[in-house]
């Protein structure tokens, strides 16, 4: 095939993932009815920003946010749209999921110059129900993810400057984005050091900081936080933002609303029945309950409706042995694909250790999530390597599609409490494997 076409097959391949997982986050997105978890909050402060280009509360005073603007800006465009409705305020979060299906085909693509991985990949993110159910919700996290796998794409594809306002979208997105404005930059820059080196440069390291330092420093620090300050745009705007007049200068005032966002953060201590340690994110030890509904009149003595952020079992248990798989080509080969994925991993994982007192949940994982399935997609790299007739030995393609096909079941059987099915008690109990589940 041509290099066009080989492009157009990628292209339509991507779009086709992106259409199938999309008709699945559509599907009676209207379901539950009413706020589900923090919608309370993003789907209200989006309606309020679409309305008045600021967080109000009910009487029309400003209303202290913790977290930036993009992401409730985003989910005010379904609002715009569609209205202040379920269907309206998750519109938003069902489109920018499914497009991530699609993105991280390209990722997967570029990372791996293989069709076959790159499908592995997207049907992989398909069949995760901790994506599904951001998928299905207004809450930001979703959006926070699509950045910075935006950004991860970008790289890849030799766009630092693009990659840059993307991270910097993340960032006004959730905080935590600052971590993959950090490391990714930090990668460009040895990259550049690499780079020098190979060209037998007298002095590498002295060549970086004169040519390459500066740049990067734009690239992944003044963009990302400019961007983040514009997205703020709304509050400069309006007079009625919460504490805009707290002093005769904006600037103070702004710098005095963020110091209290951290303040919020620092100070976020306080014990929830569904809080859960870093260490058991990667298992699904304390998955997050979005809602639990017991309805009358279902068809069986007693009924249960729950949306749960369980990722897929089987496959983020697999992505924990393909960790040390990847972990060990990395440290033995060095090879950059390896060393790449558990740079995004680590830098949407390893940060949260840090605050161990903070109250954290198990559905932040989502931000890594298009790295835990580029881990298996490794791993599974590996194991279908060629031997020495460069022939992929049929019996390991054969356990791949074994092991897809479990994934599929598994995510086909923990459906209902994706997408907030009515099901009998019983059958809902029977999905909770773990007493932590409950």
């Amino acid at each position: 095939m041509t290099e066009i076409s080989l492009r157009a097959k990628d292209s339509l391949t991507a779009l086709g993932f992106t259409l199938v997982a999309l008709a699945l986050r559509l599907w009676h997105l209207s379901t539950p009815k009413g706020f589900v978890f923090d919608e309370v909050y993003y789907a209200k402060n989006a309606h309020s920003l679409v309305q008045h280009g600021v967080e109000l509360k009910n009487g029309g005073a400003g209303e202290f946010i913790v977290h930036p603007p993009v992401g409730k800006w985003v989910i005010g465009i379904g609002i715009k749209i569609f209205g202040f409705n379920e269907f309206g305020w998750r519109f938003s979060s069902a489109v920018i999921g499914a497009i991530s299906v699609g993105l991280i085909f390209l990722v997967a693509r570029k990372l791996f110059d293989s069709y076959y991985l790159a499908c592995t990949a997207a049907l992989l993110t398909l069949l995760d129900g901790l994506h599904l159910v951001h998928s299905r919700t207004a809450l930001l996290d979703i959006f926070l993810m699509f950045f910075i796998l935006l950004s991860f794409y970008l790289i890849l594809v030799r766009r630092p400057w693009l990659a840059g306002l993307a991270l910097g979208l993340a960032f006004a997105t959730k905080w935590s984005g600052i971590y993959y404005m950090v490391a990714f930059g930090a990668f460009l820059l040895y990259s550049d050091y690499r780079l020098a080196r190979s060209l037998e440069m007298e002095n590498p390291i002295l060549t970086v900081a004169k040519k390459s330092l500066w740049k990067r420093l734009i690239q992944f620090g003044v963009i990302p936080g400019v961007t983040y300050v514009v997205s703020w745009f709304g509050w400069f705007l309006n007079s009625t933002g919460w504490d805009r007049k707290w002093s005769p200068s904006i600037v103070k005032s702004f710098i005095h609303y963020q110091s209290e966002i951290w303040n919020f953060h620092k100070g976020l201590t306080e014990a929830h029945s569904y809080s859960a340690n870093p260490w058991s994110w990667l298992i699904m030890g304390r998955p997050t309950s979005f809602f639990y509904a017991s309805p009358k009149n279902c068809g069986a003595k007693s009924c249960a409706q729950e949306i749960l952020g369980l990722g897929t079992p089987l496959l983020w248990w697999s992505a924990l042995i393909a960790l040390f798989v990847t972990f060990g080509y990395w440290i033995v080969r060095r090879e950059w694909q390896s060393g790449l994925i558990l740079l995004g991993l680590a830098a949407g994982y390893l940060p949260w250790f840090l605050f161990q007192k903070r109250t954290m949940f198990t559905f932040y994982a989502i931000a890594f999530e298009p790295f835990v399935v580029l881990l298996i997609v490794f791993a599974l790299s590996k194991f279908l390597e060629r031997d020495s007739y460069g022939v992929i030995p049929k019996i390991r393609l054969y356990a791949t599609y074994v092991y897809l096909g479990l994934v599929a079941i598994t995510f086909l059987y923990f459906l209902p409490l994706y997408i907030g099915s009515v099901i009998s008690y019983s059958a809902w109990y029977q999905h909770m494997w773990f007493p932590s589940w409950i």
